[in-house]
């Protein structure tokens, strides 16, 4: 049985079921309460709980092709991490019973699953360091509680967007449409990632590091090269620049090319979206979130730190430690990844403590949860991807 085949189809479902799922939430903003359990809302839940079914038989069925759990580059950690906060988000609904919720989390979901393809998405073998049962011990939990904590950035973003002044203009609003601002930017690497593998572009440039010869595959044209790079694709497009000296590791020219393209897709998708609304975003969707409560987002952020943080604090600390002794025969070691993982530990830690102590209650509170998923995805993305380390293989 190809089990890849059926695997790749199972996404593919999920991620359709939560695009109609997406509808169906949308509609519940017609009704007179958000809790309101509604036609809408009832079909909303059913597709999502079928999506994350097909989403689990993904995880099995890669999981018997590949023969290991599948959480061991970035698209498998990836698309595991949006499982998860659809999980988070479900069962945070039904403790609470607000549809809008799934309006929004379901998109954050569908645009992780969509930038986790654009990674590779075959199957390999491990390396030695990652051959152990606490990959599955370590990763996955630490998967988990990422996107139970991307839950109180959900509640946390709507609470802000409802609560907020749109129609003056003032820092919190421009911080506010800067976070939104920067979904647009993973839409536009998403988009220019399809665009450019659909047209199958490649070219190689050859370049030194740590006085080694590597080559580096540009899926999209150059606009920065490696430093020091030269052209090995006959007729390929020369760089309009270098990569500067300071940016270290391994294809750091490739990486600086696509954030360029990314931001120059994502900025020019958000202009578009401008355009069209003739406002900003937040207060273009501000009118539809007024019967929104906001004490009981509030509580729902506050309730998706304290879950989401013990099973981090677990994950990301006690196991990932465990697993640093064992295989590297110390605990701590000051990697990158070490050093991201604790500064979140240390960032949510300071949220229970104001939230508890201080009375941050509300806005204070939601500003948080939207920091907290910022240092999340810089976790993820910049440390995996650019800072060296000992987590590169991601």
């Amino acid at each position: 049985m190809d089990w890849f085949s059926i695997s790749s189809g199972a996404l593919y479902t999920a991620f359709i079921l939560y695009l109609i799922a997406t509808f169906f939430f949308g509609a519940t903003i017609k009704d007179k309460k958000t809790t309101h359990k509604g036609k809408s809302g009832t079909i909303g839940i059913a597709l999502t709980i079928a999506g994350l079914i097909a989403q689990l038989v993904y995880f099995i069925t890669r999981w018997i092709a590949s023969g290991h759990a599948p959480v061991s580059n970035m698209f498998e950690f990836v698309t595991s991490f949006g499982m998860g906060l659809v999980l988070a988000f479900l069962i945070l609904y039904f403790i609470y019973r607000i549809t809008v919720l799934g309006l929004f989390a379901l998109p954050i979901a569908m645009i992780l699953i969509a930038y986790a393809s654009m990674f590779p998405t075959e199957i390999a073998p491990l390396v030695p360091s990652l051959k152990s049962h606490w990959l599955y011990i370590h990763v996955t939990t630490v998967s988990l509680g990422n996107a139970i904590l991307a839950v109180s950035f959900v509640s946390g973003l709507i609470f802000l967007i409802r609560q907020i002044d749109q129609t003056v203009k003032n820092k919190k609003n421009i911080w506010l449409e800067l976070i939104i601002y920067s979904l647009f930017l993973f839409i536009g690497f998403i988009v220019i990632s399809s665009v450019f593998n659909a047209t199958n572009y490649e070219a190689v440039y050859g370049y030194q590091y740590n006085d080694k010869s590597y080559q580096s595959t540009y899926h999209m044209p150059p606009i920065a090269g490696p430093h020091n790079g030269e052209i090995l694709t006959p007729g390929a497009m020369k760089p309009l620049f270098e990569a500067p000296s300071w940016m270290h590791g391994k294809d750091a020219g490739q990486k600086l090319n696509t954030i360029i393209w990314s931001i120059m897709a994502g900025t020019l998708i958000y202009g578009i979206v401008r355009l069209v609304l003739r406002k900003r975003v937040g207060a273009a969707i501000q009118p539809y979130l007024n019967k929104t409560n906001p004490d009981m987002l509030d509580e729902v952020t506050y309730r998706a730190v304290t879950i989401g943080f013990p099973v981090f604090t677990l994950g990301g600390l006690i196991f990932a430690a465990i697993w640093a002794q064992i295989a590297w025969d110390r605990f701590w070691g000051w990697d990158p990844k070490e050093v991201w993982a604790l500064i979140t530990w240390f960032f949510y830690a300071a949220f229970l403590h104001l939230r508890l102590s201080r009375g941050w209650h509300g806005e204070k509170s939601a500003w948080l949860a939207v920091g907290g998923f910022a240092i999340i995805m810089f976790n993820i993305i910049v440390v995996n991807l650019v800072l060296a380390g000992l987590h590169s293989y991601a």
